[in-house]
């Protein structure tokens, strides 16, 4: 499934926007439609979806609020999903991806009940905005719209409680966004309830206090419940959240970036390989009752050949797997020096063995990321092999095809002759 698609489905839906134009809607336009775009594929890459997939969850985003441009709020799902197919099915799209499509857009209507992993995706990507920090701005444009469609106006605490019922009741479906948008969630929770109740004069609900350890003189840990009044810096326990949560991020997008990379490259040389090996059978199969009538075909024939198989050669290089011994020592890991994250390093070793060095990477974070940087950094210099040996077969095939194809030609003419 071609997702060649995806830039005509993004012209349409932003002409379409333009065209029907509702300055009251100001949450679901074109803006959330984009940012939902941009959240769903930020998920999706996660999952290594199949193209049709892939094409079926964007194409969803991009249409699923399409719907409010054309009437009220209820219902905004359906229209949303008939303007999806109508569009759809002028490009001749298979009936498949029509119905797939459909079903994520309808798996948007609050409450959310999805029932794949595709409508899972979107559905979370909708409601991203939740574990952000652009949550407070997107809630009061969403208040903005609410009352200028309704007329009416809509009360802080009102609009405060409505929030925090859905932040209490909400979870993310796909563990990428529970593992990367839950404790943002949790956070912006906090911050209303404190707000509610500095406003209202009620105490926050004791099933959401935070709990930190104090020490005692007898050193055991006891756990006290932090109320607003409890001196404690939370500016700087904010900051410090979310800085571990902006390095978890590039280390995450920085690894997945290595993989695909490598597997573009995997996929390049298996190109290369497939193309040369076919083209080696046929010049075996064919050419040697040419070369019988006329001798002069063996030199731009073994030049062909030559091409093939120094360009099979390069190729297999550039994804033949290295061996690495699959063990480590404790001494390793006490001086910080093994690394836990790459396979290859462990795979000869007892369950036992990993599972001792795994909790001792997880019981310091300065090894942890120690131990990240270097897997990030050897993943690095594997992609620059791959890509060296891949240059050389693309340059061997390239120079030689055309040589080749050269020469072939000057033979034929001289022979015609």
């Amino acid at each position: 499934m071609p997702t060649s698609l995806l830039p005509q489905i993004e012209a349409h839906v932003i002409h379409y926007f333009e065209k029907h134009a509702r300055p009251e809607l100001t949450f679901h336009n074109l803006a959330h439609t984009q940012a939902v775009v941009q959240a769903t594929d930020q998920i999706a890459r996660n999952y290594q979806l199949s193209e049709a997939d892939y094409l079926a969850v964007m194409a969803a985003a991009w249409f699923h609020d399409t719907g409010y441009l054309e009437g009220s709020p209820e219902g905004h799902e359906e229209r949303s999903a008939d303007i999806a197919a109508k569009f759809l099915e002028h490009q001749d799209q298979p009936k498949n991806l029509i119905k797939s499509v459909k079903h994520c857009i309808r798996a948007t209507k609050m409450p959310q009940s999805p029932q794949s992993l595709l409508e899972e995706i979107i559905c979370d990507a909708d409601l991203f905005h939740l574990g952000s920090d652009e949550y407070n701005s997107k809630q009061k444009q969403l208040r903005k719209e609410l009352e200028k469609l309704t007329g009416t106006d809509i009360s802080g605490s009102n609009w405060r409680q409505q929030n925090i019922d859905l932040l209490t009741t909400h979870t993310y479906f796909t563990t990428y966004a529970q593992t990367l948008l839950a404790k943002s969630q949790a956070d912006n929770l906090r911050r209303l309830q404190e707000k509610q109740a500095e406003k209202s004069g009620t105490p926050i609900p004791e099933a959401t206090a935070i709990t930190q350890p104090i020490e005692q003189p007898t050193n055991e840990p006891v756990q006290q419940f932090v109320t607003p009044e409890t001196p404690l810096n939370d500016k700087k326990k904010n900051k410090d959240s979310k800085s571990d949560k902006g390095i978890e991020t590039m280390f995450r997008t920085t690894s997945t970036n290595h993989l695909r990379l490598s597997e573009i490259a995997d996929s390049k040389a298996n190109i290369m390989i497939s193309v040369n090996s076919i083209t080696v059978s046929v010049l075996v199969s064919i050419l040697p009752r040419r070369i019988e009538e006329n001798p002069a075909l063996i030199i731009p024939t073994a030049m062909f050949l030559t091409t093939s198989l120094l360009t099979i050669i390069f190729a297999i290089l550039a994804t033949r797997p290295n061996i690495t011994q699959g063990t480590f020592s404790h001494e390793d890991i006490q001086q910080k020096k093994g690394n836990l994250l790459f396979f290859g390093n462990f795979h000869r070793m007892s369950l036992g063995e990993f599972e001792w060095g795994i909790q001792e990477l997880m019981q310091d974070s300065n090894y942890l990321y120690s131990s990240m940087t270097r897997d990030i950094y050897y993943l690095g210099l594997v992609l620059a092999k791959k890509y060296k040996l891949l240059r050389i077969a693309y340059s061997i095939f390239m120079f030689g095809f055309v040589t080749s194809i050269l020469a072939f030609l000057v033979v034929f003419l001289a022979y015609k002759k």
